[in-house]
């Protein structure tokens, strides 16, 4: 495994870069235990006036335990996904602090196999202004190209995509290494090249389960895994924590043969093919929340007012489908929820009916899997679809809040040649075909 370190010269040190206490810290030594100490005898398993046996000074680190200017953790435990461009995804966020008091210019970030050190993700300046943002900042980035500088205190979100060929190994553990340098008022840049921490990767994969919908034509807009979405990079601070919980979230809208989400006046929610259509159950499960009341939106095709935070997904139904795994189904028609908490529901039952209550422009259901019984506080896991054929993809970023925008509502549709998909995440805007069974 290859290791990286940042370096810790005592020229570096001299000069006050912004490490300095944290290397003045490593080159201290500590004294070693008196020769005098007494060995407990044999069989004494008593710990109490005894010292640890003497070591080298340094003998008991890994080699490359080094300081480092970043401090980095994960927002999730990564998790495997086939997706429909037959890649397998890791898509997940490592949140990057820069400790010191100095900016850190970051010129590259890369993902590895952590066993193998093998590279499976690079990013380099022409990527990074797009792929690590400012928390706070909006979240698509700029086309700005060369390294991104951290300030001092800063924290910052890198947001992942691991892209696995299919039939790959998916590795049990990554490791991420920040490249970049130290800018010193006087002098020239610190460079660094550091390890900043391993992460373990679920082996459990992706959890398998029927498409929420009838049979028909439907675009799957703002899903996973490299697109700039509000769902995919909705990174939302609740609670104290910071979370992802849309991560894989799909927003289904209906289609007809023109590929039109609408027909006729946009500001009408009738006018929306995907208006009161059925919500199916995607797994059999326990009902554990169910939330009705909520009016559909009026402001069509106008994206609402932000709502508070109790009505972001409008009407809905949570149902507990395993252990710590439950599916949400958002944005219900008012009065249209077929079940209520306590109910055990089969895969495929009717739920409720599609509308636009919550932080909704227009009609679509808007599913995906979570940790929680709440949609806030919850975290995004991965899913896949049991049967559905891939028919094409929308070339344009079109989602809920401009749908009801466009000179009509057909999209900018793009065939591919129609393939029976099984056990894989719809990614965003292809356009699917579920089949009747």
């Amino acid at each position: 495994m290859r290791r990286t370190h940042v370096s810790r010269s005592r020229n570096v040190g001299r000069v006050g870069i912004a490490l300095a206490i944290l290397l003045t810290v490593s080159g201290c030594t500590v004294g070693a235990p008196s020769a005098e100490t007494a060995s407990p005898s044999p069989g004494d398993t008593s710990t109490e006036g005894t010292t640890p046996a003497p070591v080298a000074d340094g003998e008991d680190l890994d080699p490359g335990t080094a300081f480092t200017p970043l401090i980095a953790s994960t927002v999730t435990t990564p998790a495997p996904v086939r997706g429909t461009d037959e890649k397998v995804h890791l898509a997940y966020e490592l949140l990057l602090t820069n400790a010191t008091s100095l900016p850190f210019e970051l010129k590259g970030l890369e993902v590895a196999d952590a066993a193998s050190g093998e590279a499976l993700l690079l990013m380099g300046p022409d990527q990074l202004h797009r792929s690590v943002i400012r928390i706070g900042e909006p979240s698509e980035g700029t086309d700005e190209v060369g390294p991104v500088t951290i300030g001092p205190a800063e924290t910052w979100i890198a947001w992942i995509d691991v892209q696995l060929d299919e039939g790959a190994a998916v590795p049990a553990q990554v490791q991420h290494t920040a490249s970049g340098a130290l800018l010193r008022p006087n002098g020239a840049p610190a460079e660094v090249d550091a390890s900043i921490g391993t992460t373990a990767v679920d082996a459990q994969g992706a959890t398998v389960v029927a498409v929420p919908v009838q049979a028909g034509t439907w675009y799957m807009s703002e899903g996973c895994c490299m697109d700039d979405t509000h769902h995919r990079r909705g990174f939302a601070p609740i609670n104290g924590q910071g979370l992802v919980p849309q991560r894989f979230a799909i927003d289904f809208y209906m289609l007809d043969d023109e590929n039109r989400t609408w027909v006729g006046d946009p500001s009408q929610i009738t006018s929306y093919l995907s208006y009161q259509q059925p919500i199916l159950a995607a797994a059999a499960g326990t009902v554990v929340r169910s939330v009705d009341g909520f009016p559909n939106s009026t402001s069509m095709p106008e994206p609402p007012k932000i709502p508070p935070i109790e009505e972001t997904v409008g009407n809905h139904v949570v149902v507990e489908i395993a252990p710590g795994l439950y599916a949400l189904y958002g944005h219900m028609d008012t009065g249209s929820v077929r079940v209520k908490v306590g109910d055990k529901i089969e895969q495929g039952q009717e739920l409720g009916l599609i509308g636009s209550s919550g932080n909704s422009t227009t009609p679509h259901l808007h599913f995906h899997l979570q940790t929680e019984p709440t949609f806030f506080p919850s975290d995004g896991v991965p899913y896949a679809f049991e049967e559905f054929e891939l028919i094409g993809s929308i070339t344009e970023r079109l989602w809920d809040d401009n749908l009801g925008l466009q000179p009509t509502g057909e999209l900018p549709f793009e065939a591919v040649e129609p393939s029976v998909r099984r056990e894989e995440l719809p990614l965003d805007r292809t356009v699917i075909r579920v089949i009747e069974e």
